[in-house]
């Protein structure tokens, strides 16, 4: 507890600098940005007509497991002493120790700080090439015009877009090299060139263009996870009564909705509502195999209002994922820092 409090005092300490020093386009584990302002920060880069047409998706393999210490002390502005200690903690399991010879331990409080600081300078690296006046004297957005070219990142995964697909063939390069001097690699699997027009996930989203019109839903992968987890919940409470069930889904129903609700997808709650109706029937008929479908309907799922098929125990109900209200997400300034203060109005 005394190592994690000192932790947490350090990183109050290299927070504001960490803001100070930031890529523009970073979301991740930094104040008051998050998932969904790189998924509007996509959408503003690819839904015109005009816009970039490739994307690079890519991903660090191991990022927290795998950067070198030495890069980290050697540039990271913070006591010596103490930033070995905090890098060589290492890790209890089963109450055996395990030293850390490179990377931040997972879980400790100024890892994040560390990963993101690590990681910090792509955007410029790439602006720096492409954003840059005919001269070289400056670097600005009007100069990117022709290729359209935008970095975003949240913690390790990262989006890269252009109108070049060799472009972006050089952009990777450029980031694998970035990546090795601080002992990180690329997963080669997960770091793919694509055409909007198949599309590409990011973060639970999927991003395409359909007959000209840029998309956002819900990735397959996060919809299949979603309902394996209610599967497995309905599974554990075989025995459970109907208001233990409806308390342990819930949150979880709302809090997959909440994280997508910032993007239309009427038909993704629904399907979900169907999986959720279709493991509760079943759970509901194993509960009572002698009595009939009316009576299981009659016991579980109530008429509320002017709906019907609500399953509820009277008290309790539990909610529908088409019930989740869209909140349009307005997306964080890329230059605003909340240690400013000229930006103290702002946030």
């Amino acid at each position: 507890m005394f190592d994690r409090a000192m932790q947490a005092l350090y990183s109050l300490a290299l927070d504001p600098i960490s803001e100070s020093t930031a890529d523009k386009n970073s979301y991740g584990f930094r104040k008051c940005r998050s998932t969904n302002d790189a998924a509007d920060h996509i959408f503003k880069c690819l839904a015109k007509k005009d816009s970039a047409q490739w994307i690079l998706e890519g991903d660090i393999k191991g990022c927290f497991d795998n950067i070198n210490h030495k890069w980290i002390i050697d540039n990271i502005p913070l006591n010596k002493k103490i930033l070995k200690q905090f890098l060589k903690a290492g890790f209890i399991y089963k109450k055996d120790v395990f030293p850390t010879k490179e990377g931040t331990p997972q879980g400790g409080i100024i890892s994040p700080i560390l990963a993101n600081m690590t990681l910090d300078g792509i955007e410029k690296m790439i602006k720096l090439k492409y954003w840059t006046s005919p001269s070289g004297n400056s670097i600005n957005r009007k100069y990117n015009s022709k290729n359209r070219i935008n970095f975003i990142r949240y913690a390790d995964d990262f989006v890269v877009t252009s109108r070049s697909k060799e472009i972006l063939e050089d952009i990777k390069s450029m980031i694998k090299e970035f990546r090795e001097t601080r002992g990180l690699e690329q997963s080669e699997t997960k770091t793919l060139i694509t055409h909007i027009d198949i599309g590409y996930d990011f973060l639970g989203f999927n991003f395409r263009k359909y007959k000209g019109k840029l998309l956002i839903q819900p990735s397959k992968k996060s919809i299949k996870n979603i309902v394996k987890k209610i599967k497995s919940v309905v599974k554990k409470h075989t025995t459970s009564n109907q208001d233990e069930l409806i308390k342990s889904l819930n949150p979880i129903i709302r809090g997959w909705c909440n994280y997508h609700n910032s993007i239309c997808s009427k038909l993704t709650y629904q399907k979900l509502d169907r999986h959720i109706f279709f493991y509760l029937w079943r759970w509901a008929k194993r509960r009572h195999q002698d009595k009939s479908k009316q009576w299981i309907k009659d016991k579980y799922w109530k008429t509320i209002s002017t709906r019907d098929w609500i399953f509820s125990d009277g008290e309790n109900k539990l909610m529908f994922a088409t019930e989740t209200k869209i909140i349009r997400h307005c997306l964080i300034k890329g230059n605003a820092n909340p240690y400013l203060r000229e930006y103290d109005d702002y946030y």
